[in-house]
């Protein structure tokens, strides 16, 4: 029995220690918003935060996170949302930037531990946090552009 707290929450969950943490969020606890992609740390589709780092959960294994908080996206969007989570979706909203979504829960969680990180991220900033995030649908620019605007609204 592995214990883990995601999204704020105590979860026991009986799986082998080596069982990849994104299996663990989608299968065993339900949680569907991260998403599976290469299965090799190279798209982002499946980034979490654990402990406030960007981390791609199908390469963690749960054996692994030990008392580390990890936060999917539904706890970056939801009730609780930190005040960067908040930010990222308003601006997301805002400028439209998913086209089919696939990787957007993985890049909106990037943006967000970018912005916890750094308040006021230039160009090269953001396009090295989210150089590991690939968007099949090219909406490279339009995430630019909403991690600009949510650092904006993190100002205010």
């Amino acid at each position: 029995m592995i214990k883990l707290n995601i999204n704020g929450e105590a979860r026991s969950v009986d799986v082998d220690a080596d069982t990849p943490l994104l299996w663990v969020i989608r299968d065993d606890i339900g949680l569907t918003g991260t998403k599976f992609g290469c299965g090799q740390a190279l798209c982002g589709a499946c980034t979490v935060h654990m402990d406030g780092q960007a981390v791609r959960s199908c390469q963690t294994m749960a054996g692994d996170v030990g008392d580390a908080k990890i936060v999917t996206i539904e706890g970056l969007v939801g009730a609780d949302a930190s005040k960067e989570g908040k930010a990222v979706q308003a601006a997301w909203r805002a400028l439209d930037v998913v086209q089919c979504g696939y990787c957007q829960s993985g890049q909106m969680m990037s943006a967000a531990a970018l912005l916890t990180e750094n308040k006021t991220p230039t160009d090269d900033d953001i396009d090295a946090a989210m150089s590991g995030n690939v968007c099949r649908c090219a909406t490279y620019h339009r995430v630019r552009a909403a991690i600009h605007d949510a650092a904006k609204r993190l100002e205010a």
